[in-house]
């Protein structure tokens, strides 16, 4: 297992104290040695589990109720020195979306977007209706199926109590080759941006992140195409959403007025039924006299 490293880059200095926080990881660098796996699972105070056990790296994983990150290995046209095909490792979690599709699913509120960065979730909110994990583009949001009683929406937090606190998040304290970089998400594009001037050919000329779903939090660079990662548009989903509600209803009144048209037409179909249930009584009444 490859030792932590103690020395950690400083966040790129940002001039812009609107931009939210965010982490550019550089698949490039990244060694595959699920050391941010297990800082994550510290801080998150996780279920154990063996992380230097790295045959769990031969089949894809995604992120789950007791695992909020995860490091996928994956196969591609790559030569390392010696002439052999070379793998690259995908840390995968949560991308604390600019505009959350899982926050404007939530129809009470459980989930949000704090200024800085961090999409956050109220238990004492949440009343199980998953909404967010089917709007979620990335698949991320799990659900604890094992627990009748209190289950919860379980996805990676952004260690928001840590950057709250000025700390970094977990992963990003811990991984050796510092594939994982913390700072203000306008100064980690200048910074990703920066790499890919400065080393031609060493990375496909796309950020990861910067305007897929009207931008995330997590931005990636890659030496590959991102066929890993699903293919997205630049538009938030939600402001789709918000265009419909909005064309058929009007902003403020769409959930007041949809709720109304449905109730109206379920009041009209038990009405039918009702109706259709007495002319047969009063049929049946008529044939038996």
């Amino acid at each position: 297992m490859v030792a932590a490293s103690t020395v950690h880059a400083q966040p790129p200095e940002s001039t812009n104290q609107e931009s939210p926080v965010g982490c550019l990881v550089d698949i490039s660098r990244c060694i595959g040695c699920r050391k941010c796996e297990l800082a994550c699972n510290a801080a998150n105070k996780l279920p154990h589990q063996d992380f230097r056990d790295l045959t769990v790296l031969d089949a894809p994983r995604r992120p789950s109720e007791g695992q909020f990150t995860v490091i996928n290995r994956h196969h591609d046209n790559l030569l390392n020195d010696n002439g052999h095909k070379k793998h690259i490792f995908v840390k995968d979690q949560c991308r604390h979306c600019l505009t959350p599709s899982c926050a404007s699913a939530c129809v009470v509120g459980a989930l949000s977007k704090q200024e800085n960065g961090p999409v956050v979730y109220d238990k004492s909110k949440c009343i199980g209706c998953r909404y967010c994990m089917v709007a979620c583009p990335f698949q991320i949001p799990a659900y604890e199926d094992h627990d009748p009683i209190t289950p919860r929406v379980r996805k990676c937090t952004f260690c928001a109590e840590r950057i709250e606190a000025g700390k970094m998040p977990a992963c990003a304290t811990i991984c050796p080759t510092q594939a994982i970089v913390y700072g203000k998400r306008d100064a980690l594009l200048t910074v990703a941006k920066g790499r890919m001037t400065k080393n031609p050919g060493k990375y496909v000329p796309h950020v990861y992140g910067e305007h897929e779903v009207g931008g995330t939090s997590w931005l990636y660079l890659s030496p590959v195409d991102f066929t890993f990662f699903p293919t997205l548009a630049g538009d938030p989903p939600p402001k789709l959403t918000e265009l419909i509600l909005s064309s058929v209803f009007g902003y403020a009144a769409a959930p007041i007025a949809l709720f109304a048209v449905l109730g109206g037409i379920a009041w009209v179909t038990n009405r039918k039924d009702i109706m259709e249930l007495d002319d047969t009584s009063h049929q049946g009444k008529g044939g038996n006299s």
